[in-house]
């Protein structure tokens, strides 16, 4: 016969969970979400520096300067534009002069959203040398 407390050391040794199917299930989500994801290339601006060698002969293209003022104004080649007549101003600008460089020069206290707008509007106008120049 069996005591009481044999008894009670079974039960102890059967309340073990063996949680290896459970790692099976979470290994194999992990290796179907990492097959499934996506990966987005961002782009990012193409920022090239002058070349200050002196022996660099310039070459002088139009330019088209547009400056973006404290207030967020925008002057393209001197004369106040509108945001939303800026892009049809380039391509008219792109369309006469087909070498055209953009260069735009925003004040410090200009907003950033302004800035990429005035970016967007260029590459609206397939103006695909946009320069940047900052303001003293």
């Amino acid at each position: 016969m069996l005591t009481t407390e044999t008894q009670h050391h079974d039960h102890d040794d059967t309340a073990d969970i063996d949680i290896t199917p459970l790692l099976d299930v979470v290994f194999i989500l992990l290796i179907f979400f990492i097959v499934t994801a996506t990966f987005v290339r961002e782009r990012g601006l193409d920022l090239r520096k002058a070349d200050e060698s002196p022996s660099a002969t310039p070459t002088i293209a139009p330019t088209i300067v547009i400056d973006i003022g404290p207030n967020n104004e925008i002057f393209v080649n001197q004369r106040v534009t509108d945001i939303r007549r800026l892009s049809a101003s380039i391509r008219r600008w792109h369309s006469e002069h087909p070498q055209a460089v953009v260069v735009i020069a925003a004040d410090k206290k200009a907003r950033t959203h302004t800035l990429v707008s005035v970016m967007d509007a260029s590459r609206e106008a397939n103006v695909l040398d946009i320069s940047l120049a900052g303001i003293p």
